[in-house]
Protein backbone atom coordinates (compact mmCIF):
# COMPACT_ATOMS: atom_id res chain seq x y z
CA UNK A 1 0.00 0.00 0.00
CA UNK A 2 1.28 3.45 -0.88
CA UNK A 3 0.60 6.82 0.74
CA UNK A 4 0.85 8.58 -2.66
CA UNK A 5 3.39 11.07 -1.27
CA UNK A 6 5.83 10.27 -4.05
CA UNK A 7 8.52 9.14 -1.59
CA UNK A 8 8.83 5.48 -2.33
CA UNK A 9 11.97 3.41 -2.05
CA UNK A 10 12.87 3.80 -5.73
CA UNK A 11 12.71 7.61 -5.53
CA UNK A 12 14.97 7.62 -2.47
CA UNK A 13 17.52 5.46 -4.28
CA UNK A 14 17.38 7.69 -7.36
CA UNK A 15 17.92 10.84 -5.27
CA UNK A 16 20.94 9.30 -3.52
CA UNK A 17 22.50 8.40 -6.88
CA UNK A 18 21.68 11.89 -8.18
CA UNK A 19 23.43 13.49 -5.17
CA UNK A 20 26.50 11.31 -5.73
CA UNK A 21 26.64 12.42 -9.39
CA UNK A 22 26.27 16.07 -8.34
CA UNK A 23 29.17 15.65 -5.89
CA UNK A 24 31.40 14.17 -8.59
CA UNK A 25 30.58 17.05 -10.93
CA UNK A 26 31.24 19.59 -8.14
CA UNK A 27 34.61 17.95 -7.40
CA UNK A 28 35.58 18.12 -11.09
CA UNK A 29 34.56 21.78 -11.32
CA UNK A 30 36.59 22.59 -8.18
CA UNK A 31 39.56 20.71 -9.62
CA UNK A 32 39.34 22.73 -12.86
CA UNK A 33 39.03 26.00 -10.92
CA UNK A 34 42.09 25.14 -8.82
CA UNK A 35 44.07 24.28 -11.96
CA UNK A 36 43.05 27.54 -13.63
CA UNK A 37 44.05 29.55 -10.54
CA UNK A 38 47.45 27.85 -10.51
CA UNK A 39 48.04 28.58 -14.21
CA UNK A 40 47.04 32.23 -13.80
CA UNK A 41 49.35 32.59 -10.76
CA UNK A 42 52.28 31.35 -12.87
CA UNK A 43 51.68 34.16 -15.34
CA UNK A 44 53.58 34.71 -18.56
CA UNK A 45 56.88 35.19 -16.72
CA UNK A 46 56.78 31.79 -14.91
CA UNK A 47 56.41 33.25 -11.42
CA UNK A 48 57.42 30.87 -8.65
CA UNK A 49 56.65 30.50 -4.99
CA UNK A 50 59.24 31.61 -2.41
CA UNK A 51 61.84 29.19 -1.02
CA UNK A 52 60.33 28.93 2.51
CA UNK A 53 56.85 28.24 1.12
CA UNK A 54 58.19 25.57 -1.23
CA UNK A 55 60.05 23.96 1.68
CA UNK A 56 56.80 23.91 3.67
CA UNK A 57 54.99 22.36 0.70
CA UNK A 58 57.69 19.71 0.34
CA UNK A 59 57.34 18.89 4.05
CA UNK A 60 53.55 18.69 3.67
CA UNK A 61 53.90 16.24 0.76
CA UNK A 62 57.10 14.29 1.42
CA UNK A 63 57.42 14.57 5.20
CA UNK A 64 60.80 15.12 6.82
CA UNK A 65 62.06 11.62 7.61
CA UNK A 66 64.96 11.97 5.13
CA UNK A 67 66.16 14.95 7.20
CA UNK A 68 66.00 12.96 10.45
CA UNK A 69 62.46 14.00 11.40
CA UNK A 70 59.46 11.82 12.15
CA UNK A 71 56.84 13.08 9.68
CA UNK A 72 56.17 10.39 7.04
CA UNK A 73 55.17 11.19 3.45
CA UNK A 74 51.54 12.14 2.76
CA UNK A 75 49.13 9.29 2.17
CA UNK A 76 48.35 10.75 -1.28
CA UNK A 77 51.99 10.84 -2.45
CA UNK A 78 52.34 8.45 -5.38
CA UNK A 79 55.47 7.34 -7.24
CA UNK A 80 55.49 8.17 -10.91
CA UNK A 81 56.10 5.62 -13.62
CA UNK A 82 59.19 7.78 -14.23
CA UNK A 83 61.84 6.78 -11.71
CA UNK A 84 62.49 9.28 -8.93
CA UNK A 85 59.37 11.39 -9.64
CA UNK A 86 56.23 11.73 -7.54
CA UNK A 87 52.75 13.17 -8.00
CA UNK A 88 49.70 13.82 -5.82
CA UNK A 89 47.20 10.99 -5.99
CA UNK A 90 44.58 12.99 -4.09
CA UNK A 91 44.00 15.93 -6.41
CA UNK A 92 43.24 14.00 -9.59
CA UNK A 93 45.99 15.53 -11.73
CA UNK A 94 47.57 12.21 -12.69
CA UNK A 95 51.13 11.22 -13.53
CA UNK A 96 52.84 13.33 -16.20
CA UNK A 97 55.74 15.73 -16.36
CA UNK A 98 53.64 18.83 -15.67
CA UNK A 99 52.18 17.33 -12.49
CA UNK A 100 55.34 16.05 -10.85
CA UNK A 101 55.69 17.70 -7.47
CA UNK A 102 59.40 18.42 -7.85
CA UNK A 103 61.24 18.80 -11.16
CA UNK A 104 64.92 18.74 -12.01
CA UNK A 105 67.04 21.68 -13.00
CA UNK A 106 65.19 24.82 -13.99
CA UNK A 107 62.02 22.99 -15.05
CA UNK A 108 58.76 24.21 -13.55
CA UNK A 109 57.20 21.76 -11.08
CA UNK A 110 53.78 21.61 -9.50
CA UNK A 111 55.09 22.86 -6.13
CA UNK A 112 56.51 25.97 -7.87
CA UNK A 113 53.09 27.51 -8.62
CA UNK A 114 52.48 30.62 -6.49
CA UNK A 115 48.84 29.62 -6.04
CA UNK A 116 48.30 25.91 -5.51
CA UNK A 117 45.53 23.96 -3.77
CA UNK A 118 46.03 20.78 -1.73
CA UNK A 119 43.23 18.22 -1.32
CA UNK A 120 44.10 18.04 2.41
CA UNK A 121 44.40 21.85 2.79
CA UNK A 122 47.93 21.52 4.19
CA UNK A 123 50.33 24.28 5.30
CA UNK A 124 52.11 26.01 2.43
CA UNK A 125 49.18 25.73 0.03
CA UNK A 126 46.77 28.46 -1.06
CA UNK A 127 43.75 26.68 0.41
CA UNK A 128 45.48 25.96 3.76
CA UNK A 129 43.08 25.57 6.63
CA UNK A 130 44.40 25.86 10.18
CA UNK A 131 43.92 22.72 12.25
CA UNK A 132 41.10 22.62 14.74
CA UNK A 133 41.58 21.49 18.38
CA UNK A 134 40.28 17.98 17.67
CA UNK A 135 43.29 17.39 15.39
CA UNK A 136 45.55 17.52 18.48
CA UNK A 137 43.99 14.34 19.87
CA UNK A 138 45.89 11.10 19.33
CA UNK A 139 46.57 10.22 16.63
CA UNK A 140 47.35 13.81 15.69
CA UNK A 141 46.91 14.93 12.08
CA UNK A 142 49.70 15.83 9.66
CA UNK A 143 48.48 19.41 9.57
CA UNK A 144 48.56 19.72 13.38
CA UNK A 145 52.02 18.13 13.50
CA UNK A 146 53.42 20.53 10.91
CA UNK A 147 51.87 23.58 12.59
CA UNK A 148 53.07 22.69 16.07
CA UNK A 149 56.26 20.68 15.68
CA UNK A 150 58.14 21.88 12.60
CA UNK A 151 60.24 24.97 13.10
CA UNK A 152 61.76 27.20 10.47
CA UNK A 153 65.14 25.53 11.20
CA UNK A 154 63.54 22.15 10.44
CA UNK A 155 62.23 23.48 7.14
CA UNK A 156 65.61 24.96 6.21
CA UNK A 157 67.02 21.40 6.25
CA UNK A 158 64.70 20.39 3.42
CA UNK A 159 66.69 20.66 0.17
CA UNK A 160 64.71 22.73 -2.31
CA UNK A 161 65.81 24.73 -5.32
CA UNK A 162 64.05 27.77 -6.69
CA UNK A 163 65.34 28.79 -10.09
CA UNK A 164 64.80 32.27 -11.45
CA UNK A 165 61.68 32.56 -13.60
CA UNK A 166 62.29 32.12 -17.30
CA UNK A 167 60.21 32.89 -20.36
CA UNK A 168 60.64 29.56 -22.14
Amino acid sequence: MSCNCGKNKDNAKFRTEEIKKENVVAEKVTMMQNFASAIVSRGVSNNKVSLPVKQLRVASCFGNMKQGGELPPCEHLKPSTTSGKFFCGGCGCGDREGTWLVAEGDKYSKLDYPKLACPLQMPGFSNYKKSDPSEAEEPITRRYYIENNLTYKDLEKIPVTIHAPTNK
